[in-house]
């Protein structure tokens, strides 16, 4: 895949190519995220390059060949408004870096006074504005969860009271929070997120993910999916969703620590066993929960293990959690390869991701039989048409942490993973990575969503269309969340269960689903993402309806 996620591009406006050098030699070291430095020499040259897309942050100059002082920075914000600029300068001028600042610039910054450390600082800094400004609600996530449910009621007959209440979360915390680098003097301001999509079935459930795209609208649409996924599974919980928006790939392990901790502060007042029950998710492990299981029992004066789940076995956690939401996905397919017919130890299969989700399932894919032709993660895709051996490309990612180098296949990009002729394909990475773009390309007879909103719903037409079995993401990959209710539960009555005994309790309850789901599908003539959402809701809205309306 790309790593356009952990890399920004820049333009730098600037002359003097002394200075051009400087920029470019303190800027070279940042790791997280990366920059991406491009130049331009005269004001006009900046301007037609922003026209041609893909800059995020301007460094700006205000001395030019063709423009002078603050007017260089107006004539940037009249042209490209909601850039981020930053003005990197020589005029040690207090009363000109006021205006520019009142103007809209993200920073002002001296160049005899830049070093390393205060460039990226500020570089950071100006993203994570112009990211709280425009991009918290507007999340191309939350719009796919939206318009999810709003087909879904639609098609239901949905009470619209109910449904103009579904359609955001009950509470929400954004939270701007510092912790400490291992420079004791470096400390950096972060944001935080927990949402909580509905509180009447029980407490409510969810991960955390450190990622630097998470946003309110991210998390909230991961809340409103948990709903349905808990409700479609018969668990008593509401679905919430937390988050840190930061790079954790960019901090060492006591940075880490400190950032959980702080953050475990901030949500303290949100979280419980009785309220809402955090879990690892995209950047964070055991190792995270375990932190956060500390930070609210010291609070509280006593052990309290039910507040997060995923923990290390020796605080509580449970047997197979770590693998529970891959393994559910392996679970499903072998029922839909038992629907469509197929032989599962005849298919071949191409998973995308290779994190905990994708390297379980093309393990458990393995063990079984299946041909597992190609993976990929961050860095890049691995194929091989006559299978690939899961257990070399394990060890290989536990030693160098990704793909990339891998000599155990061949080199393949994340777009033409998705396209090879397969039987089964299991998106388990990102979002939004099947679209009507490439959706006519999809050459699969099972999709196995193992990530959350992988397909929009305009590639969901024409994969229906084509015939291909999906299999939706709050059915496929609701193995994860089912096991941390075992050991939820498990917390609660200090009574730990075998390995044997949630590895059958988890087939037994996802395969309850999927037959329900299945069978909604067939009487109703909908399609399957559809119907797990329809079984989801009404159980959603008739819980809603008993309780009533307070006051």
């Amino acid at each position: 895949m790309s790593e356009s996620s952990t890399s920004v591009r820049v333009l730098l406006i600037e002359d003097n190519p002394i200075h051009v050098k400087l920029v470019t030699n303190l800027l070279a070291g940042a790791r997280s995220p990366r920059f991406e430095l491009e130049t331009a020499g005269q004001l006009s040259d900046g301007l037609s390059r922003l026209d041609r897309g893909d800059i995020e942050i301007v460094l700006l100059d205000l001395t030019l060949p063709d423009s002078q002082d603050l007017e260089t920075f107006i004539r940037v914000r009249a042209h490209a408004p909601h850039m981020p600029v930053v003005i990197v300068t020589g005029l040690d001028d207090i009363k000109l870096a006021a205006k520019a600042v009142e103007a809209g610039a993200q920073d002002y910054l001296v160049k005899t006074q830049l070093s390393a450390s205060v460039l990226a600082r500020s570089l950071r800094y100006a993203l994570e504005r112009t990211r709280v400004r425009d991009a918290e609600w507007d999340s191309p996530m939350f719009r796919l969860a939206q318009r999810q449910f709003l087909k879904a009621a639609q098609l239901m007959g949905l009470d619209d009271n109910i449904r103009q209440r579904l359609l955001f979360p009950q509470r929400s915390l954004v939270t701007a929070f510092p912790f400490r680098r291992d420079k004791y003097m470096e400390v950096e301001t972060v944001y935080g997120y927990r949402v909580q999509h509905v509180l009447t079935m029980g407490p409510t459930k969810g991960g955390i993910r450190y990622h630097q795209d998470v946003s309110l609208g991210e998390v909230s649409a991961l809340a409103m999916w948990m709903t349905w996924k808990c409700a479609l599974m018969h668990l008593p919980f509401g679905g919430a969703k937390g988050g840190v928006r930061i790079d954790p790939t960019g901090l060492t392990s006591h940075e880490l620590q400190r950032l959980t901790r702080r953050y475990a502060s901030e949500i303290s007042t949100m979280i419980g066993p009785d309220k809402d029950i955090p879990a690892p998710d995209m950047g964070t492990n055991e190792r995270v929960m375990a932190w956060i299981m500390d930070t609210y029992s010291e609070q509280a004066g006593h052990a309290v293990p039910a507040v997060v789940t995923g923990k290390p076995l020796v605080l509580g956690g449970a047997q197979g959690r770590e693998a529970a939401t891959g393994r559910g996905v392996v679970y499903l397919i072998e029922e839909a390869a038992r629907y469509r017919k197929l032989s599962i130890n005849q298919c071949t299969a191409v998973v995308q991701g290779f994190g905990n989700v994708g390297s379980h399932v093309a393990q458990f894919l393995d063990e079984l039989g299946v041909r597992v032709i190609g993976v990929s993660d961050a860095t890049t895709g691995i194929y091989n048409p006559k299978g690939l051996s899961i257990p070399l490309l394990r060890e290989y990612v536990r030693e160098n942490r990704f793909l990339e180098g891998c000599p155990h296949g061949e080199l393949i990009t994340n777009a033409e993973l998705l396209e090879l002729s397969c039987d089964v394909l299991v998106p388990a990475a990102l979002q939004s990575q099947i679209t009507a773009e490439n959706a006519d390309r999809i050459d699969c007879k099972i999709l196995a969503e193992g990530a959350n909103g992988p397909t929009t719903l305009e590639a969901d037409e024409v994969l229906n269309r084509k015939g291909i079995f999906i299999l939706p993401d709050i059915l496929a990959n609701a193995g994860g969340v089912t096991v941390s209710y075992f050991e939820w539960v498990q917390d609660i009555q200090n009574y730990m269960w075998t390995l044997s005994e949630v590895n059958e309790r988890l087939r037994h309850i996802l395969c309850d689903g999927f037959r329900r789901t299945l069978g909604r599908s067939q009487q109703e003539g909908i399609d399957m993402r559809t119907a797990a959402m329809i079984e989801g809701i009404q159980r959603v809205a008739a819980a809603k309806l008993a309780r009533g309306l307070f006051p």
